[in-house]
């Protein structure tokens, strides 16, 4: 027999974590708060550590999970679910919610994925409340219905999702690795300028000699949100670089009209695109492919003078150089980069590697890239399998 249930008739229990933020002792038992809980994991190496007292307190108010719960993200990034697969003592905030299966008729591994399936997602997305942080109350969160099919099924069914979703892992980890490489590579050919003997420059001095070389976007009255337009020239902005690889993201245009008013403004293939306010400090060159764009007043665009630096080298440096690290660091105002600006930008030093060395730098990651692009593409079709076994599993279709 297969129907559906709410949440609270499938589970025990269903409760969330302490009310309060016990204080940080730096050793103890981990406490746990949204930013440490995956799908994939618990991390229990960033967490804040409690007294023994204070863990004895949240397991009495059933504030510390056991194996066998499932955890689902109730405030703030709602929808974060992980099932319980440790021993290990630990308590959570109440940003988290607890939820104790019924063992006798739910599955865990079940219940975590049907947690995890859209129209479940969903459902728990409109039930969002509050302005300044987003969060699902526990009163909605036991409302929510799930497919619950007769135990074995369900077990047959969370073994299934488990192998699929073990795919796509696999292939994320493949792509993590890669991307450790590549800062291995780049460290290894350019991270000693003390034993190379390079000259040292700055970012002003190889960019190209053209005016406007280093440059940010139109402020205030030039470029208005009014002007955006449905279709025309492209306007980058940073969500173009926030994984520090130009990413086509919401797109943005103006009128003809409006980019020769702009011009000045436009990007090159080639250019280094560096974030300077929102999400600062992130890095992106602009593809050899993109056609006519400008950039927001968000990025700051260098068009380098390629007989002395390529694009390549500069995103690297800037990324992974502890020169350059450690200059951001002492530059930038705040934790998150919030003082980064131009100035900061011409200013900062370079070790000048040859162009040859750059350019045998850059041979390196075009194979690296063709790799991580097989990779992607192999991601793509194991998250359109994951998805329709998982439309299908949660319709009684599986």
């Amino acid at each position: 027999m297969t129907y559906t249930v709410s949440v609270e008739q499938a589970c025990d229990l269903v409760t969330d974590g302490t009310h309060y933020t016990p204080k940080d002792m730096g050793a103890g038992v981990p406490f746990l708060t949204v930013k440490d809980v995956s799908h994939g994991g618990l991390d229990f190496t960033n967490c804040s550590f409690i007294a023994q007292e204070e863990y004895g307190a949240a397991r009495a108010g059933n504030s510390a999970p056991q194996r066998g719960d499932v955890l689902f993200s109730k405030d703030g990034t709602v929808g974060k679910v992980h099932v319980v697969k440790t021993d290990e003592l630990f308590a959570v905030l109440s940003s988290l919610a607890i939820l104790r299966p019924k063992q006798d008729r739910v599955d865990a591994d079940y219940l975590g994925h049907a947690l995890q399936s859209p129209n479940v997602l969903s459902d728990a997305l409109k039930r969002k409340t509050g302005s300044a942080i987003r969060r699902i109350i526990l009163s909605d969160l036991k409302q929510i219905r799930i497919f619950l099919p007769p135990l074995p099924e369900q077990r047959r069914i969370a073994a299934i999702l488990d192998k699929a979703d073990a795919l796509r892992a696999k292939r994320r980890a493949a792509l993590a690795k890669l991307d450790t490489l590549t800062q291995s590579i780049f460290l290894d050919m350019f991270g000693d300028p003390a034993t190379n003997g390079w000259e040292m420059t700055t970012v002003a001095n190889v960019a190209a000699e053209s005016k406007g070389a280093i440059r940010t976007g139109p402020f205030g009255s030039q470029l208005l949100h009014s002007e955006f337009t449905d279709a025309g020239i492209a306007v980058l902005g940073i969500d173009n670089a926030v994984e520090n690889e130009f990413r086509w993201a919401a797109r943005r245009f103006v009128s003809e009209a409006k980019y020769r008013q702009l011009a000045q403004y436009t990007v090159h293939p080639g250019d280094v695109l560096i974030t300077i306010m929102g999400t600062c400090g992130r890095c992106a060159i602009v593809p050899n492919d993109i056609h006519a764009a400008i950039n927001t007043k968000h990025l700051c665009c260098i068009t380098l003078n390629r007989t002395k630096c390529l694009p390549v080298f500069l995103h690297g440096y800037f990324l992974r150089h502890p020169l350059a690290r450690a200059y951001l660091a002492r530059k930038a105002k705040g934790a998150i980069m919030d003082g980064l600006n131009m100035g900061i930008i011409k200013g900062m030093p370079i070790p000048l590697a040859p162009l040859e060395l750059q350019q045998r730098f850059a041979q390196h990651l075009i194979a690296v890239n063709d790799v991580k692009a097989a990779h992607r593409a192999s991601l793509t079709q194991l998250d359109a399998l994951f998805a329709s076994l998982q439309h299908r599993a949660f319709r009684g279709e599986l």
